[in-house]
């Protein structure tokens, strides 16, 4: 007979025998018994069972007596094993409950005399009013209340926990079990185990257990492990998913236990000597050496040095050519190459090479094949506060915003898209730093080149006062701001000019590389007062000569 778990209700200070006396002991009600199949209905999927120890029928649901396939195990006139529950009259009946009762008694058989404290694994089935009903090998068995060691409200159902098992009663089919005792007994073999595995060498097999981003998981004898992912590999972080599968058996070198987490920190790394030391001894920055491509993002490449280091190869150390989309159209997986080391950090376990070091520099040959002063096309790469970058060719050039436009304000954004093909003129090739500069507007004749065709040095002339700045003031003439410094400006006028009024000067500079034009206030005055005693002396000598002849004449 089986012990209904599902009616089972237990006071927290119950004893085991109460727990047990709770069932129910009617053999009727719940007991194995033999039936025969004396009819198969397929349309009710259902089988009538008649059943002689109680001299009755019932029907059983035929979805008990399929097989996974949905073939049937039994035909009309078979006997069965049932298990019979409730009234003689009419007892509900159960194949699949019979043979579930068979295995609790092999199962009790197995462990009769050698049971006590045995730690098992259950899957919680179901909760009933004193406890849970769990599952242990395809038997159930009952987990009281008081010693599930469960929080209240968290879901436990369909979850597998560890438990020790404290109670067999044979006649009743019962098997009790608890998860405290468990903890009681994990917490004394614990702490015996991990003295042990703590002396000696501290390396042991384990199996992976679970994997998560920041680390792996790993059983060892029971007592649970983590390897962090900076304790993969030599190599630095490492990507637990890829390293490792749930399952597998692992070498693990213990560094530390955790008593508040009960946990080991475990390392893999470890095992293996550390192989930056023989980077540090062996290579330098600038040595050359050959590496394989393992694996390759939008950003750049690693390469595997051979030792277990791997090398970052970013995308702007493949190549010279600044256009570069992919390094996969450059590179590819397990492709051996030479690169040039530039950056060795131990500490940091970074490893930096160059593949473009080791080809010729497109600036040289730029340098070679042009000079300053050529006229020549590019396309608008980048585009910054104060100017624009311009590639011609293999090598990138600086047009600045004030090699733009002769025309004050002007900045490379406001006219200029990337991708946008333009037309520029060397101004300069710096070979010591290896930067170009850009001029567009020296395309051009400036407009001061334009002025200096119509006007003069010390020519007199006026314009339009367009705007008044602290160092002096701007005026329009023909299109083009002439400056006129405080210093040029008489003192008397400084306080009285304003935007509008019109100014008589005279040019004293024109400069046309600079698109600038100079004029002066004061040195109309001076050239004004010049011109006024040079036509006084011109009069006071023709009034001389005429005195001297009518002198003469007398």
């Amino acid at each position: 007979m089986r012990v209904n778990l599902d009616n089972m209700d237990f006071g927290e200070e119950e004893s085991f025998a109460q727990l047990l006396d709770a069932s129910e002991r009617n053999a009727t009600s719940g007991s194995l018994q033999k039936g025969k199949i004396i009819q198969i209905d397929k349309d009710r999927d259902l089988a009538m069972i008649a059943l002689p120890y109680s001299k009755s029928e019932s029907t059983l649901s035929l979805s008990e007596i399929r097989d996974t396939e949905g073939n049937l195990l039994f035909n009309v006139g078979d006997e069965i094993e049932i298990y019979a529950s409730g009234s003689d009259n009419r007892p509900y009946i159960s194949y699949r409950r019979a043979q579930r009762s068979k295995k609790i008694k092999q199962k009790i058989e197995e462990l009769e005399g050698n049971f006590q404290d045995k730690v098992i694994e259950a899957k919680v089935l179901k909760r009933n009013k004193g406890g849970y009903v769990m599952d242990y090998d395809g038997v159930d068995v009952f987990l009281p209340r008081r010693d599930s060691a469960f929080k209240e409200g968290v879901k436990v159902e369909g979850k597998t926990y560890k438990v020790a098992i404290i109670h067999i009663n044979p006649q009743e089919n019962t098997i009790v079990v608890s998860r405290k005792r468990f903890f009681d007994i994990d917490k004394s073999t614990k702490k015996e185990v991990v003295e042990k595995m703590l002396s000696g060498d501290r390396i042991y097999d384990g199996v992976v257990k679970k994997i998560t981003s920041f680390g792996v998981f790993v059983d060892i004898d029971n007592i649970e492990g983590l390897v962090h992912y900076t304790e993969i590999n030599h190599r630095g972080v490492a990507n637990p998913q890829k390293s490792f599968k749930v399952g597998q058996q692992v070498k693990v070198k213990i560094l530390d236990y955790d008593a508040q987490k009960h946990r080991f920190s475990l390392s893999v790394k470890a095992l293996s000597e550390d192989p930056w030391k023989e980077v540090e001894k062996e290579l330098e920055v600038g040595y050359t050496i050959k590496v394989t491509i393992s694996n390759i993002e939008e950003y750049g490449a690693f390469v595997d040095l051979g030792n277990g280091i791997e090398g970052f190869l970013h995308i702007s150390e493949i190549s010279w050519d600044k256009n570069i989309k992919h390094p996969s159209d450059y590179l590819k997986v397990d492709q051996e190459i030479d690169v040039e080391i530039i950056e060795i950090d131990s500490k940091n376990r970074r490893l930096r090479v160059s593949l473009k070091k080791l080809m010729h520099k497109p600036f040289a040959a730029f340098a070679k094949e042009h000079k300053e002063g050529d006229v020549l096309k590019g396309k608008i790469v980048t585009i910054t506060d104060f100017g624009a970058f311009v590639n011609i060719g293999a090598v990138d050039g600086l047009l600045h915003n004030e090699d733009v436009s002769w025309d004050r304000g002007v900045k490379c954004r406001d006219i200029f898209k990337i991708g946008d093909e333009v037309e520029v003129k060397i101004l300069k090739i710096d070979t010591q730093n290896e930067r170009i500069s850009l001029s567009k507007k020296l395309l051009s004749d400036s407009p001061a080149a334009v002025f200096a065709k119509t006007h003069r040095v010390d020519e007199i002339v006026e314009g339009v006062l367009s705007e008044l700045k602290d160092f002096g003031i701007f005026v329009k003439l023909d299109g083009n701001e002439v400056l006129i410094k405080n210093e040029d400006i008489p003192q008397e006028m400084k306080e009285t000019l304003k935007v509008g009024d019109s100014v008589k000067c005279v040019i004293f500079a024109i400069d046309e590389k600079t698109n600038k034009i100079r004029a002066s206030i004061k040195r109309l005055q001076k050239q004004q007062e010049k011109e006024s005693l040079r036509a006084f002396n011109q009069a006071s000598e023709q009034r001389m000569t005429l005195g001297d002849k009518i002198k003469n004449q007398m």
